[in-house]
C-alpha cells in the first residue's frame, strides 16, 4: 500500500472517532423579557400619567369625582348682554382635580359646626367699619338699632316688580342664617339634604380647610361644570332645561319675580341629586344655588388670563355697582346660577355664566361644593 492510501485511511478513521459537538436548538423567544418589558412600560407609563395630572392619585375622596387634566374652551360667544364678563371665549389648560359631587349640604355644614364651634358672618353681629367699607365715602352710615346679626332672603312680590330694582324681591332679615333660611320661624329641619344657603365666602372658605378641601378656581369650575361637552349650551348638552317635559334643573318658571308656575316642583332649593348628573357625575351644576369660587371677581379678567390653571386677578373690581356702593369692594366669583334664574331674567345658570358677591355677605340662594388637589 502506498504511502498516499494509507494516509487516506488514517484520515478516515480519525474522522469516524472524532466527537461531533451537537446541533445547537433552535433558540426560544424570550418570553419572560417581554413580560418584564411590558411591565415596566405600564409602570413607567403610569408614574408619567400620575406626575402629568391626568389621573388621580391614591382612592377617590368620599363624594368627590376625578375631572382630568386637559384644555377645554371657556368663556362664550353668546350674546346675551348678562354673559358680558364671559367674554372672549378663549383656550385653558387644567391639572387633574377632584370635585365634590354635590353642593354641602345642611347636614354636611352641621357637621363642621359641631366639630368647630363655628359661627357664620350672617350669625355675627357687624360693625359699622364692615358696612361702610362697601360704601362710597358720603354715604350715610347705618343706625346702630340696623346692626344686628342676618342675612339677605328673597321675598316674591305679588306684582310685577322692574328688573333694576332688587329690592323690591329681596329683603335684609335679622336673624336669617343657614340654620333658619327664611328668618326665625324656618328651619332646616326637613331639609338636611338641601345645599346650605347663607354660607358667605368666608363660611365657605372656612368650611373647606376643616375638610381638608378648598374652594375651586373659576376655570376648574367651568370645566367641570361642562362635563366634557365642548360648546354645548348647558351642562347636559343643548336641550332646553325642560325638553320631553322633564325638567334637569332647578330655575325659576314664569314671569320674574312675581309668578313662579313651579313647573320643575321647586320653590326654592332642591334637594342635592335632584336631577340628572352632568358627563363627570356632578349634580346639580345649573340652578339650584350659586357657588363660591376662589377666584376674585373682575370682568374683564379673560381678556388678559393665563392659559395654564388661571387662578384670577389679584384684586376684584366691579364697574356696574350702584352709585352707593364701592366698586373696590371685596368680592369673588360665584358660578352655576340659582333656583331664581331664568332664560327671561337672569340665564346665568348656563355653564359660562359668572357672578360674583361680597365676601362677607350671605344670601338664601348661595351655597358652594369643595375641590382638593390630585395628591
Amino acid at each position: 500500500m502506498s504511502k498516499k492510501s494509507r494516509a487516506r485511511q488514517q484520515a478516515k478513521a480519525t474522522e469516524a472517532n472524532a466527537v461531533v459537538p451537537p446541533i445547537p436548538a433552535p433558540r426560544g423567544f424570550p418570553w419572560k423579557w417581554l413580560a418584564l418589558l411590558v411591565i415596566g412600560v405600564g409602570a413607567g407609563f403610569g408614574i408619567a400619567t400620575l406626575l402629568d395630572g391626568s389621573g388621580p392619585i391614591g382612592p377617590a375622596p368620599a363624594g368627590m369625582v376625578w375631572i382630568p387634566g386637559g384644555k377645554f374652551t371657556m368663556g362664550t360667544k353668546d350674546t346675551n348682554p348678562r354673559f358680558f364678563d364671559a367674554y372672549p371665549e378663549h383656550e385653558v389648560e387644567l391639572d387633574g382635580f377632584w370635585i365634590d359631587e354635590t353642593e354641602v349640604t345642611n347636614s354636611q355644614y352641621a357637621e363642621f359646626v359641631k366639630a368647630t364651634g363655628y359661627v357664620t358672618v350672617a350669625e355675627q353681629t357687624p360693625t359699622k367699619e364692615q358696612i361702610m367699607a362697601n360704601l362710597q365715602p358720603g354715604v350715610p352710615p347705618p343706625p346702630p338699632e340696623a346692626l344686628v346679626p342676618g342675612s339677605l332672603v328673597f321675598r316674591q312680590p305679588d306684582d310685577p316688580v322692574s328688573w333694576d330694582r332688587e329690592e323690591g324681591w329681596w329683603e335684609w332679615v335679622p336673624g336669617a342664617c343657614w340654620k333658619h333660611p327664611e328668618g326665625p320661624g324656618s328651619s332646616i329641619t326637613d331639609r338636611m339634604d338641601h345645599p346650605v344657603v347663607h354660607v358667605c365666602w368666608k363660611d365657605a372658605e372656612a368650611y373647606c380647610k376643616w375638610a381638608g378641601k378648598r374652594l375651586p378656581t373659576e376655570a376648574e369650575w367651568e370645566r367641570a361644570a361642562r362635563g366634557g361637552l365642548a360648546a354645548a349650551t348647558f351642562a347636559w348638552g343643548d336641550d332646553v332645561p325642560d325638553a320631553g317635559g322633564k325638567w334637569r334643573c332647578n330655575i325659576w318658571q314664569g314671569n320674574f319675580p312675581d309668578k313662579n308656575t313651579l313647573a320643575d316642583g321647586y320653590v326654592r332649593t332642591a334637594p342635592v341629586k335632584s336631577y340628572p348628573p352632568n358627563g363627570y357625575g356632578l349634580y346639580e351644576v345649573a340652578g339650584n344655588v350659586w357657588e363660591w369660587c376662589a377666584d376674585w371677581y373682575m370682568p374683564e379678567y379673560y381678556k388678559n388670563s393665563p392659559m395654564k390653571n388661571p387662578q384670577g386677578p389679584g384684586s376684584s373690581y366691579d364697574p356696574r355697582v350702584r352709585q352707593t356702593e364701592n366698586p373696590y369692594a371685596p368680592k369673588r366669583v360665584m358660578r352655576g346660577g340659582s333656583f331664581l334664574c331664568s332664560d327671561g331674567f337672569c340665564a346665568r345658570y348656563k355653564p359660562y355664566g359668572r357672578g360674583q358677591g361680597d365676601i362677607d355677605t350671605g344670601q338664601s340662594h348661595v351655597g358652594f361644593r369643595c375641590a382638593k388637589d390630585a395628591k
